[in-house]
């Protein structure tokens, strides 16, 4: 099957080559750097099935582009698929695959790494030393044994974290509208409500999905309900948070520590050197000048058996439509509800 795969980079290109050719039957690729939307749509023109990233917009004019050019699979290389206007997708007969679950080892390592990273002040103390400094005034950090963990979802991302977390000897405490008690119980952890882990964790890590009922999840009134120097961890979807409110409550130091892979509008930011300009926007460069933030882009499920589960499932989801019509993971509309 002939696939235009968009907003390509060279790391897709070392995980889909290989992988597609070891297939009995390999598709057609075409690598596409242009980030998919409405107006670069029409390169996918002759393309039964396009593979899109988390950033491209699928919008109902995007869609309506493709479906009048032929493409009947839009093939997300995500487990997210809050960019896809689904209801779109279905009105105009275009079925949509995701990967569900490729490494959550990946993204709650990176979790960790994060809340390490901010507390030991790392990545502050190796800018320092790069630079002869080996002072130790400003990077005071904390035991995290005894501390408490809130856990915002609990899906195979979300009881990871909760797993090493117990393994610092943290309590872990958690919230999901669908709670898995028994899955929660196993990694040690226990459910409560929305306010009360506000009000009990010293550390709150992001891991839900970006739907209707998340966005904005964080905002100000949950911000003045959390503890004073909390620290927020989101590698789950940039809209979660209020970046705006965010910004207030590093300001007024209720809010201590913040860790960042992703951000309400990533789509013109992260994948790309920005290097050698200005940051266009003020929201996001405000947050890069608090020395309590850190900041990565959108690189938390950046490892090699990540990039290679991707490949291997997006693939499968393409080879499974191609012979039966159906996908292996698709996505309905019933997803909005």
């Amino acid at each position: 099957m002939k696939v235009a795969l968009f907003s390509t980079h060279r790391f897709d290109r070392q995980s889909f080559d290989p992988a597609n050719g070891a297939l009995p039957a390999p598709h057609d690729i075409h690598y596409v750097e242009a980030r998919l939307d409405a107006h670069s749509a029409i390169l996918a023109a002759g393309h039964p099935a396009v593979c899109a990233f988390v950033n491209d917009r699928l919008d109902a004019p995007a869609l309506e582009v493709l479906a009048a050019q032929g493409t009947r699979l839009i093939a997300l290389r995500s487990a997210g698929f809050n960019h896809v206007d689904l209801a779109a997708a279905a009105r105009l007969g275009l079925v949509v695959a995701r990967v569900p679950a490729y490494s959550p080892d990946a993204i709650a390592e990176h979790t960790v790494a994060m809340i390490l990273a901010l507390n030991r002040k790392i990545h502050k103390a190796y800018a320092r030393g790069r630079e002869g400094n080996f002072t130790l005034d400003g990077l005071l950090g904390f035991d995290l044994r005894g501390r408490t963990v809130g856990i915002v979802g609990t899906g195979k991302i979300g009881l990871n974290v909760a797993r090493i977390m117990r393994g610092f000897d943290c309590t872990v405490i958690a919230h999901d509208p669908f709670p898995d008690a028994a899955a929660l119980a196993a990694v040690g952890g226990t459910y409560v409500d929305w306010p009360a882990l506000l009000e009990r964790s010293d550390i709150i890590s992001l891991h839900c999905p970006l739907t209707p009922d998340t966005h904005h999840l964080v905002d100000a009134a949950a911000i003045a309900r959390m503890k004073h120097d909390v620290m927020l961890i989101n590698t789950s979807r940039g809209g979660v948070v209020d970046s705006r409110a965010l910004i207030d409550g590093l300001k007024s130091g209720r809010i201590g520590h913040v860790g960042l892979d992703v951000y309400e509008e990533e789509g013109d930011l992260f994948f790309t050197d920005l290097s050698d300009q200005a940051i266009q926007d003020d929201v996001f460069a405000r947050l890069l000048t608090f020395p309590n933030v850190l900041v990565t882009g959108h690189q938390a499920f950046f490892t090699r058996e990540a990039l290679a589960g991707i490949a291997d499932t997006t693939l499968a989801n393409i080879t499974a439509f191609e012979m039966t019509g159906a996908p292996l993971h698709p996505v309905s509309v019933e997803k909005l509800a």
